[in-house]
Formats: C-alpha cells, structure tokens, sequence
C-alpha cells in the first residue's frame, strides 16, 4: 500500500564523498544513509566525532549535495539549483559557533537579516524580529552590539534569525558545543518550545544528556547509521553503545546505582528531569 504522506525531508541511499587535497585521496564521510523525517519530529542525531553526523546536516539543507543517492525536502531535490531557495526556506540551520552566523553589529538589525534577503515586507520584518527575540529570551538586547553577549546569549540571537525565515523545519549542528552549562540548558530549553510550536527539529549533538530529549534518536557510526530507536530502547543496549564509543548519560548512570542501593527508581528513567521526580516520589 502507498504511504498517504510523503515525509517533510526523505533521504534515500545517500552517499557522500569529498577529496582530501593534501593527500589527494577520496573519503567516503556517508554511505547508503536513508532516513524519513515527519513533519512535527523531534530527532537527535549523535556519534562519536567523525561519523558523519554533521556531514548529513549539511547535505539536509543543501549546503552539501550527494554523491549518490538523493534528499528531498518537500519533495524537492537538493541536486536542483533551483530548488535551493526554497529548501533553505523549509529548513533552516544553526551551526555550532554563533559567530559564524552573526552578520550585524546591531541584534535587531542581525534577526533582519535573513528576512530582508527573503524580501519579506518591511512591517511583517519588523513584527518576526520582535517574535522571534521573545521566542528565545533576548527581546531586552535588541539594541545591543552581539560582541558584547554572552556565548549562550549569541547562540540565542543566532536561533532568533533562523527563527524569523519561519522555517518549518530546524537543524541544530551542535549549537551547545561550545557553551557552559546554563547556556546549554538555555539553548535545550529553546528548541524544546520551538518544536512544542510546531517546528521540526534535527538535533546533532554528542551530548548524550541532549540526545535522550528526543522523542527518536539516531546513532551514526563511520558514515552509516547503526542504531534509529527511541531513547528508551536504545539505552537498553549499553553493549552496542559501547562498542560505539558512546558514554551512558549521567542520570542512567545515577539511575542505576540508585537501584543497586535499593532505591526504587523505575527502569525507563532517561532524562534528568525524570530522575528527579523518581527520586522526590521515593522520598
């Protein structure tokens, strides 16, 4: 029977390669990677680093294109020149250093940015840049120069932009990698109320503590994915996460001596949150 629906963004047998100069030798950084993301997902994407998972983010919004294989998104095919503004209309990106992406020496000024290049009339640009400062905490700072921000704060402002496109669907690269812990979390708890407005989110993280808020988790290994479950399930194979070079996170790690204490904590505890509220019932 036909699928009713095609998915938001469809990867088919997608393999991509690239030249390292130096050495003059092709390197194969994805191989056979297929992958259906539905529209109003949550997906986390980790991997130890070098297993592809960035390399697949980029080729999801167009900014690399596959050696074989093809990514649709609304079934348009990134191959196609012509679809590129459109894709990168659905999908937007936030990459892991905020730096990279601010353009402005004014916050407002740099949330504009993307809708003045997508031509959007001048008072629906003012009225995106207003929500989309809200959205992530940073309407305050709207007249600041990013320079003088915090890390996690020009994450924020980096995520406002995308937000003002009013992409459906947004790529996270990492965007906590390089932040302190209240950074993360501020970041983690943005793109929990993104997605809960509607938005599609990929998320690519090698932090473990992330990657289980997903509601479906993908593990990429040497270009190829070798687990797509949901967290709870995949925490259930501890021997093939190792053998992946993945650590548990700290709460099932904390679950788990909890328990061997004689602590009642249920099995299916991931999330730290989770953790918590087991604890506090006990108590």
């Amino acid at each position: 029977m036909e699928n009713q629906k095609d998915p938001l963004i469809r990867i088919k047998d997608v393999t991509y390669e690239y030249v390292k100069e130096e050495e003059q030798t092709r390197i194969r950084a994805l191989e056979s990677v297929s992958l259906d993301v539905e529209k109003g997902s949550f997906i986390s994407i980790t991997g130890k680093n070098g297993s592809g998972k960035s390399t697949l983010a980029k080729n999801i919004n167009g900014l690399l294109v596959p050696t074989m294989g093809s990514i649709t998104v609304k079934g348009l095919d990134t191959r196609e020149d012509e679809n590129i503004w459109e894709i990168r209309h659905t999908v937007g990106m936030v990459f892991q250093n905020p730096d990279n992406q601010i353009v402005s020496s004014i916050v407002e000024d740099d949330v504009a940015f993307g809708p003045e290049n997508m031509g959007v009339p001048t008072d629906e640009i003012r009225q995106r840049v207003d929500d989309a400062l809200k959205a992530v905490g940073m309407y305050e700072h709207r007249a600041k120069a990013p320079h003088l921000l915090s890390g996690g704060q020009k994450q924020r402002i980096a995520i406002a932009g995308v937000v003002a496109m009013k992409p459906e669907c947004i790529v996270f690269d990492e965007p906590t990698a390089l932040l302190d812990p209240k950074g993360r979390r501020d970041v983690m708890e943005i793109i929990h109320s993104l997605h809960e407005e509607g938005i599609t989110v990929l998320l690519i993280t090698h932090f473990m503590e992330e990657a289980v808020q997903a509601d479906r988790m993908i593990v990429m290994d040497e270009g190829k994915i070798a687990i797509d479950k949901p967290p709870r399930e995949i925490f259930d194979e501890q021997e093939k996460l190792e053998e992946l070079d993945l650590a548990m996170p700290v709460s099932i790690e904390l679950a788990s001596g909890l328990r061997k204490a004689g602590i009642n904590i249920p099995k299916d505890v991931i999330g730290t949150e989770e953790l918590v509220d087991s604890i506090c019932r006990y108590r």
